[in-house]
């Protein structure tokens, strides 16, 4: 009977584990089946991505970076039902840049740094994070945030390129770390933030640092081992070392004087475009190091290929052609702008073209086979040129765009007229959507900008103390932010939707007949694409400055934004930001979604300033060592844009520990470097000194009524008068 009881329990045992292990397995089987698969990104996937209306495989979605969704699953009848699905907390307070790539139900996207986020895309639950562990002291060669703008998908791999100069190969199933190569002289002032693309098995990545005194190029990697296949310089170095190529010999001739000692400039940082049949590789070729062309190449020269789309074999890296859009680039008009490439209608016959929205102002129409210049018309305010002259391309320059001798005010500004925000063209519509800026500044030419400090720019900069009521009018005339709906066969603006600040975000168009934006004041906003109608929008409590996408899962239709305040304008002033959350998300909306966000929680009170001690004199002083070496990071207000530590919000502590924070370095691993080599302890004394008057005025201002209009022309003030690259 004990023995009959025995094999009966072993026999009962042996059932029951079998039927747990089953049952294991079959949970662990859901859990496993319950993230989305992995699937791979190949030449004709990539190719034809189009096709997949659901997926957004591409930086831009397909090669041509149209940003044109064909989904109209939401669309003008039913956007008013949109609401969040999910939104995803990164933990960042620095600028959110990138645009999503979502394959088959998996979202991977990128922050500051070039940290990266695998997402369920359905759930936005995280499936996996990558940090490249950058040094945080690089964000000092970073003018405009330490921002990235997007991976790359292939194989079964996800790329990023870091901050500081890595390009990364990731696992896409597992987030482990597959290979990296370093891309540039950690010795100087490289850095990366743009995303790579990939052709044909390359990645290719250009690079930033143009403002710092670098000499631009793109590179090309193998997908698979990382090993570097072939470069492309983008000007010409010094001659006595040879040219890498016919091409930079024949650019040389358009430079004179020691330009190879001092950079050069003209880093790849963002835009690049593919077409598959013609197999051209665009990229678009940054701004002059120096901006000042009368040190960088004092006898003139159009400095070739500063300020161009140059078109490349993405096989070898061989030159084919380019076009310049601005020659002899002096202002920081870069053509790093978006690139799209389309199909239209040109005087009765139809012409493959790209265009460009760079930021000197003018919106361009070229012939993308061979560069032929179709058409050019200025989209935004510009002074520094009357016209495009139709039959050379080349521009037809007014008094205004030479300030070596007197001071010029300049329409676009530095910012330009579009700056790295994504435009979208709707090809049913014939329209391209272009957030503009209309801004100026005030260059004049500075011989010794050696002195200047950090940015190699070779125009003087001011940060002085003057009665902000005084820029008022130019203010209010010129600090205008738009989306311009703009015809590029009649060059003509269709439509224009204005706002009341310089920063215009990123675009995304759909057929569903509808615009996507984020914007300043925390909105996700939709706009009817024929006409311009705002018909929706929804709160994301922080300034969407990235671009939108849109992808399915399980048949619905999804828009998907990072939300995070940042970049160039985020590092100039809390402005946009004062009413906003502090950290940055990805948010996703669909049809009848019901998810919510958190309550902002209220800021603290600003602590009060210590004494003044310094003369007026002295604070000049303090403010213009301000300008040089701190106010790029923390703006020209003390604010840092909410992205760095307000230093209206120091502590007395940390106003005591102040020579210790920015001689000793005590912060240096938040990536606040130590300035012992630039600066003394008196230089230290009245920048001190300047920050607290700075706080003084701030808490003045807000004893007054009127001290928010106030603080707006105060801020825009400083803007005018300092630049950050």
């Amino acid at each position: 009977m004990q023995q009959s009881i025995h094999r009966f329990s072993m026999t009962s045992r042996l059932r029951l584990f079998a039927a747990a292990a089953c049952a294991l397995g079959f949970f662990l089987a859901a859990t496993v089946s319950a993230q989305p698969v992995v699937t791979t990104v190949d030449r004709e996937r990539a190719r034809t991505a189009g096709d997949e209306a659901g997926n957004w495989l591409l930086h831009g979605r397909t090669y041509d970076e149209q940003r044109f969704s064909p989904l109209s699953q939401i669309n003008t009848d039913n956007v008013e039902q949109l609401s969040l699905a999910w939104y995803f907390e990164t933990g960042t307070r620095r600028g959110l840049e990138a645009s999503p790539i979502v394959v088959d139900g998996r979202m991977y996207t990128s922050g500051p740094w070039g940290v990266v986020f695998a997402l369920d895309a359905k759930t936005g639950q995280q499936l996996w994070f990558y940090d490249p562990k950058v040094d945080k002291s690089r964000g000092f060669y970073a003018c405009c945030d330490t921002v990235n703008r997007g991976v790359a998908v292939w194989g079964d791999k996800v790329y990023v390129a870091t901050l500081d100069g890595r390009l990364v190969a990731i696992n896409a199933l597992s987030g482990q770390l597959e290979w990296q190569t370093q891309t540039f002289d950690l010795s100087q002032a490289y850095t990366i933030t743009g995303a790579p693309r990939i052709i044909d098995g390359k990645v290719i990545i250009g690079n930033g640092g143009a403002d710092f005194g670098v000499r631009g190029y793109v590179t090309a990697y193998d997908a698979e081992s990382g090993k570097q296949l072939w470069r492309f310089y983008t000007v010409p170095g010094n001659p006595a070392l040879g040219f890498e190529s016919n091409a930079l010999a024949t650019a040389a001739k358009t430079w004179n004087g020691d330009w190879w000692t001092l950079g050069g400039g003209g880093t790849v940082w963002d835009s690049m475009s593919y077409d598959a049949e013609l197999h051209q590789l665009y990229i678009g070729v940054g701004n002059g190091s120096p901006w000042n062309s009368y040190v960088r190449s004092p006898e003139g020269g159009d400095n070739l290929y500063l300020s161009s789309i140059v078109a490349l074999n993405p096989d070898n890296g061989e030159y084919i052609w380019h076009y310049q859009t601005t020659p002899g680039e002096r202002w920081d008009y870069t053509a790093t702008q978006h690139m799209v490439l389309a199909d239209l209608p040109i005087n009765g016959e139809t012409r493959s073209v790209i265009m460009q929205a760079p930021k000197n102002g003018f919106f361009y129409v070229i012939d993308r086979t061979n560069g032929e210049f179709i058409s050019a018309e200025p989209y935004a305010k510009v002074n520094w040129a009357s016209h495009i002259d139709p039959n050379t391309g080349r521009p037809v320059m007014t008094e205004v765009a030479n300030y070596r001798d007197e001071p010029q005010f300049t329409l676009p500004s530095m910012v330009g007229a579009h700056n790295w925000h994504p435009m979208a063209y709707h090809p049913e519509h014939q329209l391209m959507y272009i957030p503009t800026i209309e801004q100026g500044f005030e260059f004049k030419a500075n011989d010794e900008f050696a002195n200047e400090g950090t940015l190699h720019t070779g125009v003087a900069m001011s940060m002085g103390r003057a009665d902000p009521l005084l820029f008022k009018a130019v203010q209010k005339a010129t600090h205008i932010g738009s989306i311009v709906a703009w015809d590029p066969v009649a060059q003509t603006e269709r439509w224009r939707v204005d706002f009341d600040k310089p920063w215009s975000m990123s675009l995304l168009a759909t057929a569903g007949n509808l615009l996507f934006q984020g914007s300043h004041d925390g909105w996700l906003k939709a706009y009817r694409a024929d006409t311009g109608e705002l018909v929706w929008q929804s709160l994301t409590q922080i300034a969407a400055i990235a671009p939108p996408v849109t992808y399915t899962v399980d048949g619905e239709q999804y828009i998907a934004i990072m939300a995070g305040w940042g970049g160039f304008m985020g590092m100039m002033g809390a402005d946009s930001v004062q009413h906003t959350a502090s950290k940055g998300r990805v948010l996703a909306f669909k049809i009848g979604g019901e998810a919510t966000l958190p309550p902002l929680t209220e800021r603290p009170i600003m602590p009060p300033a210590p004494p003044l001690t310094a003369s007026e004199s002295a604070l000049d002083d303090g403010a213009q060592l301000y300008a040089t070496h701190c106010g790029r990071c923390h703006g020209p207000a003390v604010q840092g844009g909410g992205l760095v530590p307000d230093l209206r919000y120091m502590t007395e502590q940390t106003h005591q520990l102040f020579d210790v924070i920015v001689l000793g370095g005590l912060y240096a691993d938040k990536g606040m470097v130590s300035f012992n080599e630039v600066l003394s302890e008196s230089d230290t004394h009245l920048i001190h000194q300047y920050v607290v008057s700075e706080i003084q005025a701030h808490h003045a201002m807000m004893a007054d009524p009127d001290w928010w209009n106030e603080l707006k022309l105060w801020f825009y003030e400083k803007l005018i008068r300092f630049s950050a690259g």
